[in-house]
């Protein structure tokens, strides 16, 4: 007859993810992330300046690493498996808490925020122990990012009792060293499956567009003009067109460069770079243009300021130049029509800040769908393939 322990002991040892589909559990956690990104959109808006654009990056950057954190972990443990969906509530619980204080995360909830976050991440790395426990190799990389984790948090909660520069200086270097971590202990060690891992950040895109939409309703107030209409209309045509540069084609493709990755450092690498770094910008670019998106609804007939003009404009660059160096470090090309256009919305600030916001919208909005227009017809047969065969080749770099 077995004892409690004999039962207990295979249960435990289940947890370990076997499947690549993105499950339940994931995606309720992922609910908490909704509100933290709408927080770091509050704290832009209700600070436009260049102090609160850099702020609100910082405090989006800290909670990014966090997310692709547990991207990695639910690519190696099954979040729903015994005791560990309990873990994973409780740090539901204490993100939760993290996102209620980002608008004060440089002020008066300073130590609140570095405090929640530091049990954010102390769960992430104990739910990583008790993956590894059989791996040395990823018990190795584990117990690397746990040093980098608590240098990062300990940073954080240093600089709640500064202020001003030295505070910003503190956030950053905090940001730095804990994303510059894996860079130090080596990627061999770590493991993931690969349709989960692309599915998942895949899923986060989704989640960082809801977020413009949500900007929309919120920046038209209830009410309803013709100026806001047609710029509610232009918003979601533009959040369109940013959702189909990311998964018309370059979505697939990467997700299959993965796939056909060697499993080890060759794979854990390319995911590391080109996942949980270069989707960085693209969430951060979303934010900003969900920011200029807000603004733009509630004075449609007014320009925006430099700050405001440049969060849309910005943004929408950012997000391209993310989609540029994604592409890059999976097919070593570059997309010479994106990186183009994304230098033009920067030189098209001058003209930002003297026409009004729907105009500007609407110049944005044209020059993205013209993209689309463009490298729809050019892919051709190339796109076709790669949309309806598995593991079809690319379409032509251009």
């Amino acid at each position: 007859m077995a004892t409690a322990t004999d039962t207990r002991v295979p249960r435990l040892r289940s947890v370990l993810r076997e499947g690549e589909g993105v499950m339940p559990l994931e995606l309720f956690f992922d609910l908490v992330f909704v509100l933290a990104i709408t927080q770091c959109t509050a704290l832009m808006f209700h600070q436009p300046t260049w102090e609160g654009l850099a702020q609100g990056t910082l405090v989006l950057g800290v909670l990014w690493w966090s997310w692709t954190g547990y991207a990695w972990l639910t690519s190696v443990l099954d979040p729903e498996e015994g005791a560990v969906r309990i873990v994973i509530f409780a740090a539901m619980a204490a993100f939760l808490i993290v996102a209620i204080c980002v608008p004060e995360a440089f002020g008066q909830l300073a130590l609140e925020f570095a405090l929640a976050y530091g049990a954010v991440r102390a769960a992430h790395i104990a739910l990583f122990m008790l993956a590894s426990r059989d791996d040395p190799a990823l018990r190795q990389s584990v117990t690397g990012l746990a040093v980098s984790t608590a240098i990062g948090v300990a940073l954080l909660v240093g600089a709640s009792f500064l202020d001003g520069l030295a505070q910003a200086g503190l956030w950053a270097l905090a940001l730095l060293l804990d994303m510059g971590g894996p860079f130090l202990f080596g990627a061999e060690g770590w493991k993931l499956v690969p349709g989960h891992f692309a599915e998942r950040h895949g899923l986060i895109i989704i989640i960082a567009l809801g977020e413009s939409i949500v900007a929309i309703g919120a920046g038209a107030a209830a009410h309803l003009t013709a100026g806001i209409a047609a710029a509610a209309v232009l918003g979601i045509t533009l959040a369109a067109a940013m959702w189909w540069v990311y998964f018309d084609v370059v979505a697939l493709v990467s997700a299959r460069r993965l796939a056909r990755a060697e499993e080890g450092r060759e794979r854990n690498e390319l995911a590391r770079d080109s996942y949980s770094y270069m989707h960085f910008p693209m969430v951060a670019g979303i934010v900003l243009v969900a920011l200029g998106l807000k603004k733009t609804l509630g004075h449609v007939e007014d320009p925006l300021d430099t700050v405001l003009a440049f969060a849309l404009l910005g943004g929408v660059a950012l997000y391209l130049l993310g989609l540029v160096g994604f592409r890059f470090r999976h097919i070593r090309s570059i997309n010479r029509r994106r990186l183009l256009l994304a230098l033009v919305m920067f030189a098209l600030l001058p003209a930002a800040v003297e026409l009004p916001a729907l105009a500007t919208l609407a110049l944005v909005t044209a020059l993205m769908c013209a993209l689309i227009t463009y490298e729809t017809i050019s892919y051709g047969e190339g796109r076709a393939r790669v949309r309806h065969e598995d593991f079809a080749p690319e379409p032509p770099a251009s």
